[in-house]
């Protein structure tokens, strides 16, 4: 057994598939600087595991050790100062507790979950989802009201985490279709031959021209899902099926770097047959292109809840 921010866990449990079932996480979800950290430390207690962690710490940062905030939060897991002082753990074995490094700060996330799990372990319910508003509303609040209280903003914490999680694990069975995939097709068809725009949204000032991501923007806004601006945000907004399941209205993207979402510099609509509605870059206009290339990262299927959890700040 080992002691970490006084929580007992299994020593083996660190390695990797544990406590909530071996989740895994979805290809490049993760930036590799911090995937093996994730992994490790997202299996600390059974009320956490990888892909949740990972949710946390991209809604808090979008992955930047840099973060600040306005109510003065720092670094990847977005600490306060007096928090860190009680809970942040040195992850690393360096004789320090250092909120701006992430070998400190996710270990520290993940303890601090732990902990809150343990002060309400005795209430009725999902043992992850009473974390996740003892996080947001505090230990007494849920063993008040045994539960997740009934604030909105504390239901809404819960949903979001719970529901960006999926974006950041490794499906374990077939995706489900969207319900807005062939409207989304349909739209982005109907901008076939429009000429690209850098930094294009489809306005009328821009004469209705678009780049990859607002075409993409567009195309789901218009069956009612509000996508985020940028393609490595889009990324997030469901879970990931694998090459071989595509769909027509799967989002398809293409990175710098294969192990790092982060790093999406394209998107497109998949349509079927290996071809995607694309706009793909000055000088051209959107168009049917072959996805398979040295830079495919992978897909998106996007939800209407997945897209709705996104962060707007990363």
């Amino acid at each position: 057994m080992l002691l970490v921010g006084g929580v007992y866990i299994v020593a083996g449990n660190l390695a990797g598939g544990a406590a909530a079932g071996g989740v895994g996480l979805a290809k490049g979800a993760v930036p590799a600087a911090y995937q093996t950290l994730v992994q490790k430390w997202g299996n600390l207690c059974p009320a956490i595991n990888p892909a949740l962690l990972a949710a946390q710490l991209y809604q808090e940062s979008g992955f930047n050790p840099g973060a600040r905030s306005p109510a003065k939060a720092q670094g990847i897991a977005q600490f306060i100062p007096g928090t860190w002082a009680t809970h942040g753990v040195d992850g690393d074995g360096d004789g320090d507790r250092d909120v701006w490094d992430p070998d400190d700060a996710i270990p520290s996330a993940a303890s601090y979950d732990c902990e809150l799990a343990k002060y309400v372990r005795d209430v009725p319910g999902d043992v992850s989802a009473n974390m996740l508003a003892a996080y947001n509303a505090g230990a007494y609040a849920v063993i008040r009201y045994g539960g997740v209280p009934p604030y909105r903003e504390t239901r809404n914490y819960v949903k979001t985490i719970t529901t960006l999680a999926k974006s950041f694990a490794a499906p374990v069975a077939r995706v489900d279709p969207s319900r807005q995939a062939a409207g989304a097709i349909a739209y982005a068809q109907s901008k076939l031959g429009t000429p690209y725009l850098w930094g294009g949204t489809g306005t009328a000032a821009q004469s209705g021209r678009f780049d990859c991501s607002g075409l993409t923007q567009a195309s789901y806004d218009k069956v009612g899902i509000k996508l985020p601006r940028v393609a490595n945000d889009q990324y997030n907004a469901g879970p990931h099926p694998a090459r071989n399941e595509l769909l027509p209205g799967d989002l398809v993207f293409f990175s710098h770097d294969p192990t790092d979402s982060r790093a999406i510099h394209h998107v497109g609509i998949y349509v079927g047959g290996g071809y995607m509605i694309d706009a793909p870059r000055t000088g051209a206009v959107i168009r049917f292109d072959p996805i398979d290339g040295g830079d495919y990262f992978g897909a998106t299927r996007v939800t209407e809840d997945g897209a709705k959890a996104l962060p707007t700040h990363v």
